[in-house]
């Protein structure tokens, strides 16, 4: 193995740790809960509508899918990273806000431990951010006073993982993740007067998590001739989260613990597949579940929270004309998905749409290829709050033989 390669993409794991506490999100809708959810697919499968759990593929990292390690090279070291850049266009009754934000979005490595039989991943992985800014003015009945309440929210759990996957026969994979969960959510609320000699109110709830969680994965896949076929399933319990939840009362400067381990992670599932012609044409479809209802939520279940179970359905495609053609277009990777999930609050009553098209642009030298992915997201109703969002995505999967041996 080149050990001063290793040492240099793991120095840059730790610098995306430093980076990883830059805000994910601009959205209200991040206003509850654990805030936006992340797939952690790769770029390359976001622009396929997120699909990934029967994805199974020697050119891409697919940490959402524990069973796929294995689907690499027994020679070769992967490393993927990616950063976006994310546009929101936002309407309610009160006006419209533009709003725009970036950050790193993943890195992860992958590589073989015992030939094509057991592979390993690790990486740096967003769970969920929260960041938004609303405000609202108005007065009381009689008009002697008006007041501003500002709703404003920041912060990120952000996880480590590593993976396993076994081989344990020519068409079956099982794998497991093991995360590290860390961050803190901030949920800021301030009531202001117009009218002097009245003083404002704030309360800053803060969730702080700090635990370990499982996720564990399957695959059956096999190949007729140019037809391959892949089934994949992934599953996580639901667990008590290590997890404080704190109001502070910046007026009196109170300190007041509301919870500890207040908090539950649902218990997830989710099945895929996927068909692939000639490595050519590649065809995907995901439902994951996720129980929101059932898990604990500021010491409730969450159904007496508001909340509800999460769905969502994803299908993508991916297409390149000839991998080994002379013209670069040819050797082009084309991706285009859709993913309909509900949001897991219950007053929100819209689902989210996210519609997705990339572009792979393989380099003819080394196994690298630039994946560009502009994903379109709606939610929301114009009766209420509409969050339109436009985000470009690009990442670099890095693909070279580090454990072949070079004869004299």
């Amino acid at each position: 193995m080149k050990i001063d390669k290793f040492i240099g993409l793991f120095a840059a794991l730790l610098l995306s740790v430093v980076l990883s506490a830059q805000n994910m999100t601009s959205s209200p809708y991040s206003r509850y809960a654990y805030g936006d959810m992340n797939e952690n697919v790769p770029a390359g499968y976001r622009a396929m509508g997120g699909v990934g759990f029967g994805m199974r593929s020697n050119r891409a990292i697919n940490p959402a899918q524990p069973a796929s390690y294995t689907s690499g090279d027994s020679l070769t070291f992967m490393f993927d990273v990616a950063a976006s850049a994310c546009w929101s266009h936002y309407r309610d009754a009160g006006g419209v806000k533009n709003k725009a934000n970036g950050n790193l979005e993943y890195v992860t490595m992958q590589f073989p431990l015992y030939k094509r039989w057991i592979a390993m991943s690790v990486g740096l992985l967003p769970y969920s951010s929260v960041g938004y800014s609303i405000a609202l003015s108005d007065s009381t009945a009689g008009g002697d006073y008006h007041y501003t309440k500002n709703y404003e929210g920041d912060g990120n759990i952000s996880q480590v993982y590593g993976g396993l996957s076994f081989n344990i026969m020519n068409w079956v994979a099982l794998g497991a993740n093991i995360y590290y969960m860390w961050g803190d959510l901030s949920r800021l609320r301030t009531l202001s007067f117009t009218e002097t000699g009245l003083n404002p109110t704030i309360q800053d709830e803060i969730l702080s998590v700090s635990d370990i969680r499982l996720r564990y994965g399957a695959q059956f896949f096999h190949t007729f001739g140019d037809h391959s076929f892949s089934v994949g399933a992934i599953f996580e319990n639901k667990m008590k989260l290590n997890s404080e939840f704190i109001l502070i009362e910046t007026q009196t400067e109170d300190s007041i613990p509301i919870f500890k381990d207040g908090w539950d992670l649902p218990m997830v599932w989710g099945v895929g597949a996927s068909y692939t012609w000639a490595n050519r044409l590649t065809i995907g479809f995901d439902y994951e579940r996720q129980y929101m209802a059932s898990a604990m939520y500021n010491g409730l279940p969450g159904y007496m929270s508001g909340l509800q179970d999460r769905s969502r359905i994803a299908a993508g495609v991916e297409y390149r004309h000839n991998p080994q053609g002379r013209k670069y277009a040819e050797r082009m990777i084309w991706r285009a998905g859709i993913s309909v999930q509900d949001e897991y609050l219950v007053s929100i009553g819209a689902k989210k749409i996210t519609a997705s098209v990339g572009i792979g642009f393989p380099l003819w030298t080394i196994g690298t290829v630039i994946n560009t992915t502009i994903e379109y997201t709606h939610r929301g109703t114009r009766a209420g709050l509409e969050d339109n969002g436009l985000r470009f995505t690009i990442g670099a999967s890095i693909a070279e033989n580090w454990f072949f041996k070079r004869k004299l």
